[in-house]
């Protein structure tokens, strides 16, 4: 499907420029007042388009967390939400977290928002949800949809390898999650979109068509991943929820994410975590024959035979500089025994991880999933 005639369907501006010219975006906020969130690694990048809209005609107010590596969680969102009172827009320059910050403050606030992207690293661009830690915890709460994406492609290929390595580990995480909604839909009669399912694996493929011009570094490749991202979020919207994009492997991720917070540490890249989440569900698709059969069964084998090899997004997630193994990441062992176990109470759905779990089959699976993965 073309992106353009999609973001279009859905009311967003997905403009494409260069040097801070976008000639849309401006044009819409010609003389409105425009708060712009950055942190350390993105403010130098913001100063193009900060020169663009004040030579707009502009107000331009300035909001930089002193951090390299900030959290989406209660102290960045009340901060954006606060400095965002006396804006008629939010802009954030950044991927995930400015994105995820801005999306959720401005949905509070009743303000439009949109992002400047400097990293294909996640495929929160265009959904309307939003993950956040509150209270230590990892929380999904509701947001807008960006009114603008702002993508300067030169910007998005100057982005760390391991950053573009993660946005196609998070849409290859698809490939594991639209299977675990399958599977919930044969299993517990759960509702299965059918619309957002499709449109999530036209993401899926235009990822894979993506992975040789990313591994040669050319701009290509970014643009093909780009898109991927952008029709993963889509699909979500169509879901109302992050069904479609979110399964086993994301609730490996935010189970991770929450013992780096508890534990004081850098929290590794989402996308990164997720491709490991992902080599994870994989390999306990392919190994459920092993294990005594259950009702409907059957179906979830057929399922299984569809899905591709762990080492085929090992392969992918190593050729674009990210760690492979969990304790690369500096995981620990037990750490990654505890999130097999307990990781699938993160959320009330049901994927191959519930299935392992609730089946006492994990207790004969752990010790060959860490030895392969740890």
């Amino acid at each position: 499907m073309d992106i353009g005639s999609l973001s279009q369907k859905f009311g967003v501006n997905a403009e494409v420029g260069k040097e801070g010219n976008f000639p849309r975006f401006l044009q819409s906020v010609k003389g409105k007042r425009v708060l712009v969130v950055t942190d350390e690694n993105t403010l130098p990048i913001s100063r193009e388009i900060v020169t663009s809209l004040t030579k707009n005609g502009s107000a331009v107010l300035p909001l930089s967390f002193d951090e390299r590596e900030p959290v989406a969680d209660e102290r960045t969102v009340e901060a954006a939400r606060s400095a965002g009172e006396g804006a008629d827009y939010l802009l954030a320059v950044g991927a995930g977290t400015l994105n995820d910050v801005c999306k959720r403050a401005g949905f509070l606030l009743g303000k439009p928002s949109g992002v400047f992207a400097t990293a294909p690293s996640m495929d929160g661009f265009t959904s309307g949800v939003t993950p956040l830690i509150e209270n230590g915890f990892k929380i999904t709460r509701g947001a807008q949809v960006a009114k603008d994406i702002l993508i300067d492609y030169s910007v998005l290929k100057a982005a760390p390898r391991m950053m573009i390595g993660a946005g196609v580990g998070d849409i290859l995480a698809k490939y594991c999650c639209l299977t675990d909604w399958r599977i919930s839909s044969y299993l517990t009669g759960e509702a299965y979109n059918r619309e957002a399912a499709e449109l999530m694996y036209e993401a899926v493929k235009a990822c894979d068509g993506s992975v040789p011009a990313l591994v040669r570094g050319e701009e290509r490749g970014v643009e093909l991943l780009m898109e991927a991202l952008l029709i993963s979020g889509y699909a979500m919207v169509i879901a109302g929820n992050s069904r479609p994009a979110s399964g086993a492997e994301h609730h490996m991720s935010h189970f991770l994410e929450m013992d780096f917070l508890r534990r004081g540490e850098r929290i590794p890249l989402h996308g990164v975590k997720v491709g490991l989440g992902t080599a994870v569900s994989l390999w306990l698709y392919h190994h459920l024959k092993e294990f005594p059969p259950f009702e409907g069964c059957e179906k979830v084998y057929a399922e299984a035979e569809k899905l591709p090899e762990p080492q085929y997004i090992l392969n992918i997630l190593g050729s674009l500089g990210c760690p492979v193994r969990f304790s690369r990441l500096g995981v620990p062992r037990e750490t990654v025994r505890k999130m097999l176990f307990e990781a699938y109470k993160i959320r009330d759905r049901f994927t191959i991880l519930t299935l392992y779990c609730t089946k006492g089959y994990m207790r004969d699976a752990a010790e060959a999933i860490l030895d392969e993965f740890d």
